[in-house]
């Protein structure tokens, strides 16, 4: 995450725009072991200590990148119950976390644990899950404790992408939401 505060708008969100637009387009191109600071900073019009000043290293500004891909663009769908909400979003969150772009997302987070993306990509997936409680809430469902959804759905999924050790199937997928609720 920038290590500096960046104001909304003016100048200082133009470069963290073209810099992220430019790494997304690298990252289409070629593989991220061979994309270097300079070449971001060349191709996106600043200087390599504009980047380095903002982001610390590649690793960091790859992150930040990951990040604001995953940053949520709308809620997770309304199935009129609480267990096929949840089921639905663990559905579509497996599906898309265990894609090559997921897991290459993953990784780049993960990769920069000191870091302020592990703790905003967590907070995305936090955001979801209490969406979900609090439209359970207002139906008069029982609800669930978000803390606990992430122990016994979410963290299991994650650990099998990190790790490859089985596939993650929709069955598989229901059955951690079946055995939570």
């Amino acid at each position: 995450m920038a290590r500096e505060m960046v104001r909304q708008g003016g100048r200082s969100a133009r470069i963290q725009s073209e810099v992220h637009r430019t790494v997304q387009d690298l990252l289409k191109t070629m593989d991220r072991s061979a994309i270097t600071v300079p070449m971001i900073a060349e191709k996106s019009g600043v200087t390599p200590s504009t980047i380095y000043r903002r982001w610390g290293d590649l690793s960091e500004l790859l992150a930040d990148v990951a990040v604001a891909r995953m940053r949520p663009i709308a809620d997770p769908e309304d199935t009129g119950a609480m267990e096929s909400d949840l089921e639905a979003f663990i559905l579509q969150y497996a599906e898309e976390m265990s894609s090559k772009v997921g897991r290459a997302m993953l990784a780049d987070v993960l990769g920069t644990m000191e870091g302020a993306a592990a703790g905003k990509c967590c907070q995305f997936t936090y955001q979801h899950l209490e969406t979900l409680r609090e439209r359970a809430l207002a139906r008069g469902e029982a609800g669930f404790d978000v803390g606990e959804s992430i122990d016994f759905v979410v963290a299991p999924i994650v650990y099998h992408i990190l790790f490859g050790d089985r596939e993650l199937t929709p069955d598989y997928c229901r059955s951690l939401v079946s055995r939570f609720f």
